[in-house]
């Protein structure tokens, strides 16, 4: 082969790659135009499907954050929400590289260069630079929390900190198009509210284009304290990790147990209409109550459950977590914490992570603006808890879904069409199995296959068609 045709050939493959990398780009994502869902800046839908990968910054080396985001891109995840700055005492990263100077948020380090081979020069923020570009080649987009709650219940964070913090952060990754930004931390608004707001409305004043959402405490939605706050542009609740019985404090407000569909209810119904969803309900193979390692685990079923109820219920999408993935656990790590048992590179495969994908293509086969909740097609759903049916409706279709695997009665003259379809949805394994209807109006009964000896669980969605 001649130089020069060699020469042609690998400029055509760097052109293909060029090209292949443009084709990567993301659209910026926005609130839809009905407020209630999200979409991508031309306007198609985008089902909010995450991931906790909260210590992703500062655990992970640039290999193995590439093995995190090639696995969850291939599960179908396409938002990983993540801490900045998890303990500002402590806020440096595997390669031994510190992110501010003498515990300031408002003293980010940064070096000339951004060479991975080069110690000196690749610093704390090339390393995020570098996950945050990595995400955006697989279409994921990355939920950044600033600094975790707790930092600013202890005080060590100031407003004047936080706005210059904000201002470095909004101008490093304001042309970054998989950037949603989510305030807080496991924190009640109330515990440093003047923090929040401060970086919330810098953010929003130095980097307009992208989303501001706030993550709560647990049992509590950022519309508790933010929802009239014009740097709010969606709601997020932590239902988190109790059971019906754990759900005892006396300071919390709401006691929904493990009912996270409540939360939605409750968003739905305020004014202005923003968009909301559970940004952590309980993490697979977490203990019931988070600290009690002999308790029994959350389950993958678990998770399912907490995903379609609360999308049904009106959620613009749900957030998964497993428990050894979401603090990127290792053998031999010292700092591990709520009885993590697996390493991550194992646990990122748990069953629950391999079927959230399901219910995102269940929403997306669907007329998606149109959706809303639709307890009223059902005639007898008076069951408790677990027993508790969600229904939802858009143009041409309906859903309910039942956990218990519970008969039901459908009320089809409600539906506002007339089915002409019927099929059984299994959220386990994402696979259909008809439905014979016996007429198309009126009060129907429907009644799930029960469940094979190997299957997981006994949910099931019911899914009417015109």
């Amino acid at each position: 082969m001649s130089r020069l045709l060699y020469i042609l050939i690998f400029l055509l493959s760097l052109s293909g790659f060029v090209t292949g990398a443009r084709a990567q780009e993301l659209q910026p994502v926005k609130i839809s135009a009905n407020k209630r869902f999200f979409q991508t800046a031309d306007g198609k839908p985008f089902f909010w499907l995450g991931d906790t990968g909260w210590l992703l910054f500062v655990r992970l080396s640039r290999e193995e954050v590439v093995q995190y985001l090639e696995t969850r891109k291939a599960q179908g995840f396409n938002v990983v929400q993540v801490m900045v700055l998890h303990d500002v005492t402590n806020a440096w990263n595997v390669y031994g590289d510190w992110a501010i100077k003498d515990n300031d948020i408002s003293k980010p380090i940064t070096t000339t260069g951004a060479d991975p081979s080069d110690a000196q020069a690749y610093d704390f923020w090339d390393h995020v630079d570098f996950v945050i570009r990595e995400a955006e080649r697989r279409g994921i987009y990355m939920a950044l929390v600033p600094v975790w709650g707790s930092n600013v219940k202890e005080g060590k964070v100031t407003p004047a900190q936080a706005s210059a913090f904000a201002k470095f952060l909004a101008g490093r990754y304001q042309n970054r198009s998989n950037i949603i930004w989510l305030n807080g931390g496991d924190i009640k608004g109330t515990d440093g509210a003047a923090v929040w707001n401060t970086i919330g409305r810098t953010i929003k004043k130095y980097d307009p284009h992208h989303l501001v959402g706030f993550h709560p405490r647990g049992r509590y939605s950022s519309s508790e304290w933010f929802h009239q706050a014009a740097w709010l542009d969606f709601n997020m609740f932590q239902s988190g990790h109790r059971t019906y019985a754990q759900d005892t404090s006396i300071g919390d407000k709401n006691h929904f147990g493990e009912d996270n569909w409540k939360y939605v209810r409750a968003d739905y119904r305020l004014r202005p209409v923003k968009p909301t969803l559970d940004g952590e309900p309980s993490y697979e193979n977490i203990p019931h109550g988070l600290h009690d390692s002999l308790q029994p685990r959350w389950k993958a079923a678990d998770l399912r459950r907490y995903a379609y109820w609360s999308v049904f219920a009106g959620g613009a999408g749900f957030t998964y977590g497993e428990n050894a993935v979401m603090q990127f656990n290792k053998k031999g790590f010292t700092g591990a914490n709520y009885g993590v048992r697996e390493e991550w590179m194992q646990a990122v495969h748990a069953p629950g992570a391999q079927q959230m994908q399901f219910i995102k293509a269940l929403m997306l086969s669907h007329d998606y603006y149109s959706r809303v909740p639709a307890q009223d097609i059902l005639t007898d759903n008076r069951g408790q808890q677990y027993h508790y049916l969600l229904a939802t409706k858009g143009k041409g279709y309906a859903m309910v879904y039942t956990y218990t695997g519970d008969a039901f009665n459908v009320d089809l003259s409600r539906l506002g069409f007339k089915p002409a379809k019927a099929k059984w949805f299994f959220p386990a394994n994402g696979k259909y199995a008809p439905v014979k209807l016996t007429r198309p109006a009126g009060v129907v009964r429907f009644d799930p296959p029960e469940a094979g000896a190997d299957a997981d669980g006994a949910d099931r969605v019911l899914v009417l068609e015109k």
